[in-house]
């Protein structure tokens, strides 16, 4: 007897093709589609749009998984029997589509569980992927209690591609053959609205670093938990800065009794330091950096001695990096050593526009974490206050976290008012005004670029939508908004 059958062979062949596809694009889907056949459900093609019930999530994944466990339980049994073969490399690769893919159950049964289980069995070697599965599902995940990361757009399913990509790179094969080891010499910048889930994705990416497995010991080299090291830049003056990232030794500077490691010397060979809001970064500061990147060496302040960096950076930024440039704020070589790799997060309207359930999605769920027990009876009152009061198409120009708010002021003293300015959309006076014709055109035109940049929330995004020169819209929105 054949120890795998012909129809089996092209179906596991498929089935290695998944476990490299990008599951955020619509190549797994296509594979998926070519390994079910007749039995693929198209009305559950893309999970991403999808809830977030595992039952009905991910019916053809489940279906390939179910009929892929079934020949592998064959394959063992005859094993036994013969020889490894080639077939042992095909059990190895369905390993991986199985860690990979089957996100909601893979979370069910604990992570590390997961991982170590197929690690030590199959691939002793590959890389540990913790935080690529905070942004997987639509609805948080236990690794990421803050907030989830809403996901029934196609902008958020683009988004986790991004992700994906920044931690696998494009070519799966490619990741495991060699490069692995080299996803740290390639900086990532993060760019979008606050309160968009610029740290979320960050710590996504930090946390999915390719870490060694030790197979005698059953242990990894290092715990992938304690790899990101955050530090927001805005929230320090430029001269403490200098010393968290760099670290300082005695006497550096008044009041630096002891030697002191900073960030760039602590952080493993496989972690991440996230620099938030590097758009605030000194100018001075910018250089030092430019040069770990390019270098990857450091000297600690007070110190000649230089030190070797090994880990990977990750930065993140809500202002215009463009418009800073050109006003001399950002240099254009620390840009351009931050570029290789470019992540847009998208603002909360976007994805409503896209997607109106989103919304709900994250009522429900914010409801739910303040709440407790009342969250459903909060989410009720939530939803009618945004429908009766702010309208379907309000901007949520503080995304995230205003809407936080709005359930927390609604839970307390039910209503939410938005801070005023053109982010919180026409007032009756403009609307009034707009109704008589009494407008002008130049007044238009400040006022509509205005409320496209409070959504857009840069200028590059906005000039980019309105299809005009930036300098344009800074000049529009900057402009004082008064109505006649």
């Amino acid at each position: 007897m054949a120890f795998l059958k012909p129809e089996e062979q092209k179906f596991l062949e498929v089935v290695v093709k998944i476990s490299y596809a990008n599951p955020f694009l619509s190549e797994r889907i296509d594979h998926e589609r070519e390994a079910l056949g007749a039995e693929f459900d198209e009305s559950r093609a893309d999970w991403n749009l999808l809830g977030d019930d595992p039952e009905t999530q991910q019916v053809n994944t489940r279906k390939i998984a179910e009929k892929a466990y079934a020949i592998i339980a064959r394959m063992q049994r005859q094993l036994r029997k013969t020889s490894v073969g080639r077939s042992l490399s095909c059990m190895r690769k369905r390993c991986c589509f199985c860690c990979i893919t089957i996100t909601p159950s893979a979370l069910k049964i604990g992570l590390s569980a997961l991982k170590t289980t197929c690690l030590m069995t199959f691939s002793p070697n590959s890389a540990i992927t913790g935080g690529i599965f905070s942004i997987i599902p639509s609805t948080g995940c236990p690794g990421n209690r803050r907030r989830p990361t809403s996901g029934r757009s196609q902008v958020a399913a683009r988004l986790r591609a991004m992700v994906w990509m920044s931690i696998f790179t494009h070519d799966m094969r490619r990741f495991r053959r060699s490069f692995y080891e080299r996803m740290a010499d390639f900086t990532t910048l993060i760019i979008g609205p606050t309160g968009s889930g610029k740290e979320l994705v960050a710590r996504a990416i930090g946390l999915s670093r390719y870490i060694p497995f030790d197979p005698k010991s059953r242990t990894f080299a290092e715990d992938f938990s304690e790899t990101f090291l955050p530090i927001n830049l805005s929230a320090l003056p430029s001269t403490l800065v200098e010393s968290e990232l760099f670290g300082h030794r005695r006497g550096a500077f008044t009041g630096a009794l002891e030697d002191r490691k900073g960030w760039l010397e602590v952080c493993p060979p496989v972690g991440t330091v996230f620099l938030d809001e590097i758009g605030e970064l000194d100018p001075f500061i910018q250089v030092k950096l430019l040069r770990v990147i390019q270098t990857r060496t450091f000297q600690p302040l007070g110190s000649t001695r230089p030190r070797g960096f090994k880990g990977k950076i990750v930065a993140a930024t809500h202002r215009d990096v463009h418009q800073a440039m050109e006003q001399g704020k950002f240099r254009k070589d620390f840009y351009y050593r931050l570029c290789s790799d470019i992540i847009t997060t998208p603002s909360l309207h976007q994805q409503i526009t896209e997607s109106p359930e989103v919304l709900w999605d994250l009522v429900g769920y914010l409801s739910q974490r303040e709440a407790g027990p009342e969250g459903q009876m909060v989410a009720v009152e939530v939803h009618n206050w945004i429908r009766d009061h702010l309208g379907l198409d309000y901007p949520w120009p503080g995304n995230i976290r205003e809407l936080e708010q709005c359930v927390r002021n609604v839970m307390l003293r039910r209503e939410y008012h938005p801070a005023g300015g053109p982010a919180a959309g026409l007032d009756e006076r403009q609307l009034s005004a707009f109704r008589r014709g009494a407008l002008s055109l130049d007044a238009l035109c400040r006022l509509y670029c205005s409320r496209v940049y409070a959504v857009a929330g840069t200028y590059l995004e906005t000039a980019r939508r309105l299809k005009i020169d930036r300098r344009t819209v800074k000049k529009y929105v900057e402009a004082p908004k008064e109505i006649s």
